[in-house]
């Protein structure tokens, strides 16, 4: 069969009819028209969420743990490791400076954290000055063993 203007056709249930409402109960969108009863629901904007008829909600039902500080920052936790990797790759000299411009600008810390935390995991493998937030004694420590300088900003 070839195809002309006068055989063309949709593919099979590509149109369907648009649902009639209000046309009787036996069409089963009769009355309301698919819209529920009267009240709070009939209404547009208006969401129960949670609501389980009056019976006690699972928010309620389940027990709560834990807590979220408000207080908290976020800080990036750079290590010793992290430093010498730098320096093996060539992105920071022996003596040179290692602050938050420095790790944005490698890649190693996202823009949106403000903070440093510097931890003692790995030695350090040269004398650097760290402008850092915070440091545990661990790393405060080591930096000094190896000779570097610790700036807390």
């Amino acid at each position: 069969m070839t195809f002309t203007l006068s055989n063309i056709r949709d593919n099979k249930g590509a149109r369907t009819k648009a649902k009639l409402l209000g046309r009787g109960i036996a069409s089963g969108l009769g009355k309301t028209s698919g819209k529920g009863g009267k009240g709070q629901t009939a209404r547009s904007g208006v969401s129960l969420n949670g609501f389980e008829g009056g019976q006690n909600p699972i928010y309620r039902r389940l027990p709560k743990r834990g807590f979220n500080n408000i207080h908290a920052t976020k800080k990036y936790e750079l290590d010793f490791n992290k430093v010498n990797l730098l320096l093996e790759n060539g992105l920071i000299k022996a003596g040179g400076k290692v602050d938050r411009e420095l790790l944005v600008k490698v890649g190693y810390m996202p823009k949106y954290l403000h903070e440093i935390s510097l931890l003692a995991n790995g030695k350090p493998s040269a004398k650097f000055t760290y402008a850092v937030t915070k440091a545990t004694k661990a790393a405060q420590a080591l930096v000094a063993e190896s000779g570097g300088e610790l700036v807390t900003e």
